[in-house]
């Protein structure tokens, strides 16, 4: 039973709703179906199944009396979105407690994670609003993969998808044979806007529909200094968008300075979180660290303190409830070395766990 809208959008409308079976409040996402074709978004919620990332419960198909289809995603509900707590901060003329900024971004990391190593998925419209938030466990999850594909090597993907504000600079050049990097661009504006309160680069885009075609880079590149990508991470060079688009090579920009990070932010901002953040906003795809290696950071050390709690003094939600036996060939097969992700695994939990070698997790 439908109890109220809890979203709208392009993709179709999201319900809150209750089973009547079991009493249960879940989400359902009601989206126009075309007949010819299978639903990706369906297709790829089936192949996941992680923490951080919204579970897909059931799915039904409803008609309107024209005949339309529709395609409803039954999913578990969480009642609130990053968007809205940042939203809640920012009315307050607060930033988000530091604490919080480790807990979201680490499951968000830890959820890409997964996706693009085991199920190979990427989400490729990563941002505030499609991460859901527990405001009691403050767990997190990644939802709305209306956007999300498998990825295939030298296979083409269309270049202008992603929210404008969210969206990795090869994707505005218009490469089209882009990888899981392009969500790593995307959490990394996600954790510079939690740190500093604010779009990071929120003057980079004048146009909704800014391919290649229709406006030109260079006169994206002559927009507000003040948060635009150039004015942070300066002109790129001819190396570096050869990284992002080898087809792009006849280009000519104004020659702008980088910002030096440690300016971005305030004075107050622990190194950890600004080399994270340098780490994740790099112009070449192949430089920016992968989400494990995110989850490894020193910057969420805090997290894997054994007195580490929330700040009402309540436990942290599950960070470390692996499933080894599953994920284990996987990720050695992606290349992850075994320090690595040993690492992601606290002392005290593999104490607790009966554990004197744990090799791999996501």
């Amino acid at each position: 039973m439908a109890e109220r809208v809890v979203g709208t959008g392009s993709f179709g409308i999201v319900f809150q709703a209750k089973c009547l079976e079991t009493g249960e409040t879940v989400a359902i996402k009601k989206v126009l179906q075309d007949r010819r074709y299978k639903n990706r978004e369906l297709q790829l919620m089936r192949s996941m199944d992680h923490p951080n990332v919204v579970s897909l419960k059931h799915c039904f198909f409803s008609t309107t009396s024209k005949n339309e289809l529709f395609l409803n995603l039954v999913m578990e509900y969480v009642p609130e979105t990053m968007y809205r707590v940042l939203k809640h901060y920012s009315n307050m003329n607060e930033t988000m407690p530091l604490i919080y900024v480790k807990l979201y971004t680490y499951q968000i990391f830890r959820g890409l994670a997964y996706m693009h190593t085991v199920p190979g998925v990427c989400h490729r419209d990563l941002k505030p609003q499609n991460v859901l938030v527990d405001p009691l466990s403050h767990q997190v999850k990644i939802c709305d993969f209306g956007s999300a594909k498998m990825l295939v090597k030298g296979e083409a993907n269309i270049s202008y998808i992603c929210s404008r504000f969210y969206r990795a600079p090869e994707l505005i050049f218009g490469a089209t044979e882009y990888t899981t990097s392009i969500d790593i661009w995307s959490a990394g504006c996600v954790l510079a806007e939690l740190l500093l309160g604010q779009l990071t680069f929120h003057d980079v885009h004048s146009s909704s529909h800014c391919s290649l075609e229709k406006v030109q880079w260079t006169s994206l590149w002559r927009l507000s200094r003040c948060s635009s990508i150039s004015s942070v991470l300066g002109t790129p060079t001819r190396e570096e968008v050869r990284c992002m688009n080898p087809n792009y090579t006849d280009f000519r920009f104004p020659q702008i300075k980088a910002h030096p990070w440690h300016k971005v932010f305030h004075h107050r901002m622990p190194p950890e979180a600004i080399d994270l953040a340098s780490r994740l906003l790099q112009y070449s795809p192949s430089l920016r660290c992968t989400a494990l290696e995110a989850c490894a950071h020193p910057f969420f050390d805090e997290l894997r303190e054994p007195s580490a709690r929330l700040p009402n003094g309540r436990p942290l939600p599950p960070l470390f409830n692996f499933k080894q036996e599953v994920y284990l060939n996987t990720l050695l097969l992606s290349g992850a070395s075994p320090e690595l992700v040993s690492k992601l695994i606290p002392e005290h939990v593999k104490r607790h766990m009966g554990l004197n070698f744990f090799p791999s997790i996501t």
